[in-house]
């Protein structure tokens, strides 16, 4: 008996006259009942892939078959064995959770028997049935996610199609999307998951990697995780500064890989290299210690490892004068909303050259600290200053200060590349004399001579964040606000962004940041925890994962503190 629920052949798609193509000769089969991962970097591929598969590209050679039908010529039955979910699921703000499953069910021709037998199981599965009416709009990034997936399974699919599912989500969230995929595939639904989060790839039974169109592998993460066995390595104990050893690291020709993993620095070598612990200056009581690889490190190895060398920001930058007071004080800063408290007496400070991470789950009230800090909200109550200055009393100076690049990249779409720069280069205190030398700074330092004349919406994801970050700093600021900045970019991209931030860094700016990715967590020098508008408690990675430990768990990961800290919360907030 033939399982084979989607059968991909000699698959092959371009957009411009056969030129260029976006997916060259993808062969696959994916059996009933099976998670396969869809994983690539920025522009390889997944979405193009995806849509053939939904019907809603026309391939330009080959074909996809899902349970015998072809989704071009059978496309009318392909829609009624899929359900797809696409990376930005087009829910209706104004709607309540109610209102958007009924309009879906309108959409997708459900009979009033079908959406009765349905509804209930779908809110029940979801865990959305409290919020039936409660506006879209209200809803937090994990319920928004959730209710798009019910949307997507309202007629039982076969074969259900995620592109970035967990794209914004806090790992609580994503962990109960998760849970809810392993029941779907329990009942025999097929599922094509696309996702930046490598460790989320590790866990399906299959993986697809795309590279620029071709596909690199095909079948289970594990094969590629165990061609790196006895290839990975932590630097311990290092007396340095961790971010100049990581900075060694990668420029030794043996390390094909290096990120920072709390006060340690992990190492992937390359194949058949021999990895000298002296050549990183780590200090002397520096030590060197295997551990097993992941997926992510077999993914790196695949794709040619991390960027080499030094950010050009390291030259480009002013150093800002270092001493030992807090730059950025936050003293009792709080927000209401009406009687909502969205932030409630956020108490911190931050030193010139330290990464600051505010972490916490969906609606917890961290980019509404961010706000007030950058002035972009008045608090209610509380004080916060940046550079001895007030935000409140002086907020045009203190702004002059900062650099801040939002959630969802603060750059007009309808204008181009140049455009946006001359803009925040007006808006910033850029010295009017030295403007056109510092923009084509910021566009040689982030490659980004060929998008010049490109407006924003066209730009692939990861230019789109090299250039809201060139717009946020471009005026040397002292303080540097990231608001979920690598949301949804791939690992290469996003260990190309830490680059950047570590060499600003070395340059003593300020850096705040929130972030959903616990592996780029580890980067900072402290996390402060925030949970129902209150801060649970500031300390290093380090120092979170141990306040986690339990003998049922002796070596918590940061995602594992993060989740058991923050349900502590929730815990006392309920009782």
């Amino acid at each position: 008996m033939n399982d084979k629920i989607v059968i991909i052949k000699n698959l092959k798609k371009s957009f411009d006259n056969e030129k260029t193509f976006a997916l060259k000769s993808i062969n696959a089969e994916f059996s009933a009942g099976k998670i396969v991962g869809l994983i690539g970097p920025d522009g390889a591929g997944k979405t193009t892939l995806i849509r053939i598969m939904a019907g809603l590209l026309k391939p330009t050679e080959g074909s996809v078959a899902i349970l015998g039908n072809d989704t071009i010529l059978q496309s009318k039955n392909i829609y009624e064995l899929i359900g797809y979910m696409p990376q930005k699921f087009g829910l209706y703000e104004d709607l309540t959770v109610m209102q958007n499953l009924n309009l879906y069910a309108e959409l997708q021709g459900l009979t009033k028997e079908a959406k009765k037998d349905r509804f209930p199981t779908l809110l029940h599965f979801t865990a959305l049935k409290p919020f039936t009416s409660r506006l879209a709009r209200d809803l937090s990034g994990g319920m928004k996610q959730k209710l798009g997936l019910a949307c997507a399974l309202l007629r039982k699919p076969k074969f259900l199609l995620l592109d970035e599912p967990s794209v914004g989500v806090d790992p609580i969230s994503r962990r109960e999307l998760w849970s809810m995929i392993l029941e779907l595939a329990k009942d025999k639904v097929s599922i094509l998951w696309s996702t930046s989060y490598l460790d989320e790839a590790e866990k399906c039974q299959e993986v697809l990697i795309l590279n620029k169109g071709e596909m690199l592998y095909y079948g289970e993460p594990k094969r590629l995780t165990e061609k790196l066995k006895e290839r990975v390595f932590q630097i311990q104990n290092i007396e340095t500064d961790r971010r100049r050893v990581l900075t060694s690291a990668l420029n030794q020709e043996e390390v094909l890989d290096g990120v920072i993993q709390g006060s340690a620095v992990r190492i992937v070598a390359k194949k058949d290299q021999q990895i000298r612990l002296e050549n990183f200056n780590a200090g002397k009581m520096a030590t060197l210690r295997a551990v097993d690889a992941r997926f992510e490190d077999s993914f790196m190895d695949l794709l040619g490892g991390a960027p080499k060398g030094e950010s050009p920001l390291a030259k480009l930058i002013s150093n800002v004068p270092k001493d030992e007071q807090a730059i950025i004080e936050v003293k009792a800063l709080t927000k209401c909303f009406g009687n909502f408290t969205a932030a409630n007496n956020i108490t911190f400070s931050v030193k010139k050259g330290e990464i600051f991470g505010l972490l916490g789950p969906n609606g917890a009230g961290k980019s509404t600290t961010f706000k007030m800090l950058c002035g972009l909200l008045t608090p209610t109550k509380g004080e916060a200053f940046i550079s001895g200055l007030s935000i409140k009393k002086v907020t045009s100076q203190a702004r002059a200060r900062i650099g801040y690049m939002a959630q969802k990249f603060s750059l007009y779409n309808n204008m181009t590349v140049i455009q946006n720069l001359h803009f925040f280069a007006g808006i910033y205190p850029v010295d009017e004399k030295n403007k056109e030398n510092i923009i084509q700074n910021m566009i040689k330092t982030f490659d980004l001579t060929s998008f010049i004349n490109t407006t924003t919406s066209e730009l692939p994801l990861g230019f789109k964040q090299r250039l809201a970050l060139s717009c946020a700093i471009m005026h040397n600021p002292e303080v540097l606000f990231l608001d979920e900045p690598t949301s949804g970019v791939d690992p290469i991209t996003r260990r190309e962004f830490w680059s950047h931030i570590n060499a600003m860094v070395s340059k003593n700016v300020a850096i705040i940041i929130t972030t959903h990715f616990m592996d780029e967590a580890e980067y900072c020098d402290r996390i402060g925890l925030i949970n129902h508008g209150n801060l649970i408690t500031i300390g290093s990675p380090d120092d979170l994962k141990q306040m986690a430990q339990s003998s049922d768990l002796p070596s918590p990961t940061l995602e594992d503190a993060f989740i058991i800290l923050s349900s502590k919360q929730d815990e006392a907030q309920h009782v």
